[in-house]
């Protein structure tokens, strides 16, 4: 057939033999996408697993598929008659080129498959490999243009490679934030600094959030606000940031609050108001025992109301009090530490501070459960003939006056 069209003109032969080299190239492209893809999305849907149904969903066979009609020019070019040895290879050279497209995408979306699936499993929060995959990726599209550069100019990959020996200190500047980030990226790792849900704060960057992403180059933060964060992930081991996932491991939450007491207010406590405290479910324990003691070590001095008798006060009462009420909170864990103490006094007052961890790590629970608490201390604090101490504001200087005028 192609001697006598070639008696009507010298390139009907090549011309004829392209069209059907074309012609068979589309029909293997409309069977691998109607037959063979149609088949293997047909035995994704019917399987159990969860990997396979990745791998059509990131189109890798798509990518592999696009292969077969290439393979069939590569192969057919060479049958048709009277076209150049240059024309033949430059198309088995585009071929070519176009193949190892498609393999590094491919191969590419087979490394973001095993990623997605390995982020399915528990281990995935410890020692996530996202980073890693990047890599990879960007070693693999590295690769892949080289073997497409030297496919299209018929030269061997080696001597590209060769070539970038001399490229070296130029490829360590472009490819400087990668290079730290993946220094960074093994110590992240190797030392579970980071994972993802974890709360961190960052003040440098302006992130306090849950992590939300640990890639190659960037860390992602959602801030409480809802915002997002970008960390340089390198940064993560050159600067200093405050990682929570202690305190969420450890089933509690700490409360570290201070209440002031007016100093002016602090007094001894009277016998009727020993005896009341001391029906206090309380202070029953504490009061006998205080009392007991204090007896004790009163009975050698000369009167009760001497200047070195030894005295119950309001506000160590208040402060024993605080204890036993947290003690017997059930909000407040009983395994860590819980203290009730007094700092120094200043210019505010005598704090009297609050140490001590909730059983909840969860920020609203948390929150109500410290509200409470100080909600009942700042109401009871009159009871034991204390004030809360804060600075005066305008109608305690209208009243101060009106006082005065009075007077």
């Amino acid at each position: 057939m192609f001697e006598q069209l070639e008696t009507f003109h010298p390139w009907l032969p090549a011309a004829a033999g392209i069209g059907v080299l074309v012609l068979l190239a589309l029909l293997v492209q409309v069977l691998a996408k109607r037959v063979l893809l149609a088949g293997v999305q047909l035995v994704v849907e019917r399987t159990r697993a969860t990997w396979d149904d990745m791998l059509v969903d990131h189109k890798v066979f798509v990518y592999l598929a696009r292969i077969l009609p290439a393979m069939v020019i590569a192969i057919g070019i060479g049958l048709i008659p009277g076209l150049a040895d240059r024309a033949v290879r430059l198309v088995h050279n585009v071929v070519t080129a176009y193949v190892v497209v498609m393999l590094m995408l491919a191969l590419n979306a087979a490394l973001s498959t095993a990623n997605q699936f390995y982020e399915t499993l528990p281990v995935s929060r410890s020692r996530p490999l996202k980073g890693f995959v990047q890599l990879l990726q960007i070693a693999v599209y590295v690769l892949g243009t080289v073997l497409v550069i030297a496919a299209l100019l018929d030269r061997s990959p080696a001597l590209l490679l060769t070539g970038f020996g001399a490229m070296t200190a130029i490829l360590m500047l472009v490819f400087k934030d990668t290079i730290l980030s993946l220094v960074a990226s093994v110590q992240i790792s190797g030392q579970d600094l980071v994972q993802v849900g974890d709360w961190i704060e960052m003040p440098q960057f302006g992130a306090d959030g849950d992590v939300v992403d640990v890639q190659l180059h960037t860390v992602k933060v959602q801030n409480w606000d809802k915002t997002i964060t970008t960390i340089p992930t390198h940064r993560l081991i050159s600067d200093s940031f405050k990682n929570w996932r202690g305190m969420s491991e450890s089933g509690g939450r700490r409360i570290k609050r201070a209440i002031h007491i007016d100093t002016s207010t602090i007094r001894f406590l009277s016998p009727e108001e020993e005896e009341r405290f001391a029906d206090f479910e309380l202070l029953q324990a504490y009061m006998r025992e205080k009392l007991r003691e204090i007896r004790e070590q009163n009975a050698g001095v000369e009167g009760d109301a001497g200047a070195s008798a030894r005295r119950l006060t309001n506000v160590g009462t208040f402060r024993a009090y605080a204890f036993n009420y947290l003690k017997h909170s059930p909000h407040i864990h009983r395994g860590m530490t819980l203290l009730v103490r007094q700092l120094s006094p200043g210019a505010e007052g005598l704090p009297i501070e609050i140490y001590c961890f909730t059983n909840t790590t969860e920020w609203k629970l948390y929150e109500d459960i410290q509200a409470d608490i100080f909600d009942h201390f700042l109401a009871i604090i009159p009871s034991f003939g204390l004030k809360v101490f804060q600075l005066p504001s305008g109608s305690d200087v209208a009243g101060a006056l009106d006082r005065a005028a009075g007077g």
